[in-house]
């Protein structure tokens, strides 16, 4: 009786996952103990696939372990790596379509790992399938297992179908298809439910529990078998062909089983008609299932016990209670009872699984934190940039003034002390040689960005001509995701990079002209001191102006001002100094929530790290703001009591413009020295941009290649010709000689009106000769054999009149009653009924006798010879 059904295994194809899995981590982890950590683990990855999926899988709990294992382990990383970025293809077969001699099976590749979990899961599925069917039924201990697997199966087929479609965004094989999987899922808890009845019934539980738990099954059987037969895709597998009888069967004989439980029940309640209406009913669905499906299950023990049970109710009720066998129809409904429930998904699903990846966060905690590292930027830079404007409006104001150096020059020959610094500074820090190498240096950064963008865009395009080429080839055949739609983030990518490569461009330019702007006056700055003064113009004295109130008002006010300059000075060092990680916040919001708001969490402590630095900056400006004001108005004081002529207005516009080009020196060389800085920050990300491309491209030319190759196989097992009618004469294929005679089928020939083209009518047989019964009775006696499979007796002819030939007989057919032998000169099959010795004959293209009649002959019996001399010597 106990028959079950188990589920194959998906195969699938070797995946190398240590080469993508590896360039992430070193590229998103700095060199150290944590990134040789993650190495490590990819490594363990890689040996845990293999182990899963890479081999044959033995019938045991220990290889199940494996399988969920390394679920468990995919569901722990789906979130911490960017598999769709990566690339990595999953191939796997259709574990049901086994293939055709000129084409292998229906295939899959994607680059998701959620189809990867899918077909996992499904293994997990079979496997637990397998295990229960192999448990022994006979103990308490193999029950319980049998049961466990079998709702094990059931759950993971059942998850399968509510997540496949979301998990693959495409349509899936037949084999993980929702109405696949659910129908496997329905046959799974079938079983787990009878294996609950055979052990009620082993542990002698009350009849009425039994009839209730058995009823459950024959339902829960019933509805696996209408949606193995009902479905529209699932009757042409193989595998579901034999799964059908089997369902079938085992609804019958729940059915059976449990009317016999109640039948006990009706007999304790003094209800014998009933018992006997029961038992009855449980025989004939034993007897169904005995004549319908005996090849799948044996129900000799069950029917034997009903049928004994049956003579038993009978005998009692015609000699003792004689009580009316009712209707089955009229019969109290069985109740239902159900133990099982499909076991619920739930990571982890295994005891002993740990990740390997345990200290990595989830990718929504990575871009969570750069998405709050950005904002963070933002920031500073914008607290940062406010005082380094605020610092250059400054230093533009003093230019402007001449200050502090129309203070220092009151002598009017000598160079001004803020000149000598300024001068000093600049030789320091190179002067032109360095800034010129830098703006040399520009262009072929530049250009080595632009190139590897260039070559990052031609392999998507080389990529997508080629899908195009091939889409508009097999048409909705290439049924793969388009690469110009897959492309589509990947392209506007790239056109930011552009865009910030014409940006950059853009304020290279402007650099240069400022920079040729105050080249001049930079270059007067490195020469030495003498050469320097010598180039600033004499102007007459203003000796007088030293020890006046508006000269002391002055230099205090510009005291002053320096003092603010430092302050940002220290700030901006401050603010540059503040970190914090939103790591710890990130990855509690999305244990809490499930998701993380990012621009709640990252603005609030953003304005708890530099709410403080952001009052003192805007306290700052607004001091500077004052003191520019009250400088103007000094220096206005200033011009008013000093001599003004010619020469002083000459020297006095010298030493702004060499204030001024110290300024935009130190301006122009912080702006370059950031320019070279950021291409090649840029250069790093667009070697990863054209690694990402690379790779994509790559795994899209493995994914075509597939695609070609079913392709290929496809149109292999596609025939060349559309179908047609074969003639019936042509319907069986004659055997080799061999073997043995083979008798043509016995039909009669009809013209077929279809045919363009009647068949020419064989000449009528001649009436047939007077022979003696005796001559009659010398062939063969009628117990040769006759053709195989002819159920229906093969047509008699009548004893008078021409009748269309019926094949050739066998050599010792005798012939049924009412049968008349043919002529001798027309029969040449009909050696020794007169004892006449035998010739062999064969003519060209024909075998030897007994066969099959020759090919160019348009009619398999025999024809009139050519009026010759015989072959057969003639009586």
């Amino acid at each position: 009786m106990a028959t079950f059904i188990s589920v194959p295994l998906k195969k699938s194809s070797d995946v190398d996952l240590v080469k993508p899995l590896s360039k992430f981590v070193t590229s998103s982890y700095p060199p150290g103990e944590e990134q040789a950590e993650y190495l490590r683990a990819v490594e363990e990855l890689n040996k845990l696939r293999k182990s899963a999926v890479g081999r044959p899988l033995d019938k045991h709990e220990s290889s199940l372990e494996i399988l969920l294992r390394y679920y468990d382990q995919l569901c722990a990383i789906e979130s911490k790596f960017p598999f769709t970025e990566l690339c990595v293809t999953f191939t796997w077969k259709d574990a049901f379509d086994k293939g055709s001699l000129f084409g292998g099976s229906v295939k899959l590749a994607l680059a998701s790992v959620g189809y990867e979990k899918t077909c996992v899961l499904f293994n997990v599925g079979a496997l637990a399938s397998q295990i229960a069917s192999e448990q022994n039924l006979d103990n308490d201990e193999g029950l319980k297992s049998a049961a466990k697997f079998y709702q094990l199966a059931s759950g993971a087929f059942a998850h399968i179908k509510d997540t496949v479609l979301s998990s693959l965004n495409r349509e899936p094989t037949m084999d993980i298809s929702p109405e696949t999987v659910g129908t496997l899922s329905q046959i799974m808890i079938s079983q787990a439910q009878e294996v609950f009845v055979l052990k009620a019934t082993a542990d002698k539980m009350k009849d009425a529990i039994v009839a209730k738990l058995a009823n459950q099954a024959a339902d829960y059987y019933g509805d696996a078998f209408k949606q193995c037969q009902y479905k529209e895709n699932l009757p042409k597998y193989f595998y579901f062909q034999e799964v059908l009888p089997v369902l079938a069967a085992k609804h019958c004989m729940m059915q059976a089983n449990a009317e016999l439980h109640q039948s006990i029940l009706a007999k304790q309640k003094k209800k014998f008609g009933e018992e006997i209406a029961r038992l009855q009913h449980a025989t004939e669905l034993v007897k169904t299932a005995a004549s319908r499906y005996d090849e799948y299950v044996n129900v000799k023990d069950l029917s034997d016990k009903i049928s004994r049970a049956l003579t038993a109710a009978k005998k009692d009720n015609d000699f003792i209670y004689h009580d009316r066998v009712p209707e089955v129809k009229d019969l109290e409904h069985i109740g239902k009872a159900s133990l099982v429930k499909a076991t619920a998904v739930q990571t982890p699903l295994s005891q002993k699984f740990s990740d390997l990846f345990e200290k990595m966060v989830p990718m929504a905690v990575q871009n969570s934190v750069s998405a709050a590292n950005a904002r963070k930027s933002d920031t500073v830079n914008r607290l940062i940039g406010s005082m380094r404007e605020a610092t250059n409006l400054c230093n533009g104001v003093l230019a402007s003034l001449n200050l502090p150096a129309a203070l220092e020059d009151l002598s009017g020959d000598s160079v001004p002390q803020s000149i000598l610094e300024k001068s000093r500074a600049i030789v320091q820090q190179g002067g032109l040689q360095s800034i010129e190498q830098l703006i040399r240096d520009l262009p072929e950064l530049l250009t080595r960005n632009r190139e590897i963008l260039d070559e990052s865009l031609k392999i998507l395009d080389e990529e997508e001509t080629t899908d195009n080429e091939l889409r508009a080839k097999f048409n909705q055949r290439w049924s793969r995701t388009a690469s110009g739609d897959l492309y589509k983030p990947l392209r506007a990518e790239g056109t930011n990079f552009r865009n910030i490569l014409d940006k950059a461009v853009q304020a290279d330019q402007v650099v240069k002209e400022r920079y040729n702007a105050h080249c001049e006056m930079i270059a007067l700055l490195c020469k030495p001191e003498n050469e320097l003064c010598a180039a600033i113009p004499s102007a007459n004295p203003a000796k007088t102006l030293q020890g006046s109130e508006v000269v002391n008002v002055l230099r205090a006010q510009l005291a002053q001002l320096d003092e603010v300059k430092k302050e940002r000075e220290v700030m901006e060092g401050e603010i540059k100094s503040v970190t914090f990680d939103m790591t710890t916040k990130f990855l509690n919001a999305l244990a809490q929530d499930g998701a993380i708001n990012e621009e709640v969490l990252t603005s609030s402590e953003l304005d708890t790290r530099y709410g403080s630095y952001t009052q003192r900056v805007q306290q700052n400006l607004r001091r500077q703001e004052e003191l520019l004001s009250q400088i103007q108005v000094s220096h206005q004081e200033f011009s008013t009591l000093k001599q003004s002529n010619s020469e002083a207005n000459n020297r006095e516009d010298v030493l702004k413009k060499l204030a001024s080009a110290h300024d935009s020196y130190i301006e122009i060389s912080c702006n370059i020295r950031e320019g070279t800085k950021f291409y090649n920050d840029l250069t790093e990300i667009l070697l990863k941009f054209q690694n990402k491309c690379s790779d994509i491209v790559f795994a899209r030319k493995t994914e075509r290649d597939e695609l070609l190759k079913e392709l290929q196989q496809s149109i292999a097992r596609e025939p060349s010709a559309p179908s047609f009618n074969v003639p019936s004469y042509q319907s069986n294929t004659p055997a080799s000689a061999t073997v043995g005679p083979t008798p043509a089928p016995r039909t009669v020939f009809t013209q077929q009106p279809q045919q363009p083209q009647a068949k020419p009518q064989p000449p009528a047989r001649p009436p047939p000769p007077n022979i003696t019964p005796q001559a009659a009775s010398a062939s063969v006696p009628v117990s040769a054999p006759m053709a195989p499979g002819g159920s229906n007796p093969p047509p008699v002819a009548p004893p008078t009149g021409p009748s269309q030939a019926q094949g050739p007989p066998y050599p010792t057919y005798q012939g049924y009653p009412g049968y008349y032998q043919m002529p001798m000169t027309y029969n040449p099959y009909a050696y020794g009924q007169f004892n006449m010795p035998y010739m062999p004959y064969q003519a060209q293209g024909q075998a030897q006798y007994p066969g099959a009649p020759p090919a160019q002959q348009p009619y398999p019996y025999p024809q009139q010879p050519p009026q010759q001399q015989p072959y057969y010597p003639q009586q």
